[in-house]
């Protein structure tokens, strides 16, 4: 599975979420063998770079060509339970063990 956290240069904020969504699975105990997390700009935004999109709120327009179900909107990309809640659900939805 490959998550791409996603901003509007590809730098900065993108890198922030990814390392947080890290994070996560470092809290959660998660196996990530299977699963790789990058990040970039919003010019990479098509249905075959990911199978799933985190990325701010103000952002989402920008992502209104891809599945739906494949983009995790945060509402806060700052808001670390926010983004554990997220991650849990993606998680969650593909059946992947954590905590």
């Amino acid at each position: 599975m490959k998550i791409a956290a996603v901003c509007q240069s590809g730098l900065g904020s993108s890198f922030m979420i990814q390392m947080n969504i890290e994070s996560v699975f470092k809290e959660e105990n998660v196996k990530t063998d299977n699963i790789e997390v990058t990040h970039f700009d919003t010019g990479g935004l098509n249905a075959t770079a990911a199978d799933y999109f985190f990325l701010g709120s103000d952002l989402a327009d920008q992502a209104s060509d891809l599945p739906q179900d494949r983009v995790i909107v945060l509402k806060s990309i700052i808001d670390k339970a926010e983004l554990q809640e997220k991650v849990n659900a993606l998680l969650d939805k593909e059946g992947i063990q954590h905590n």
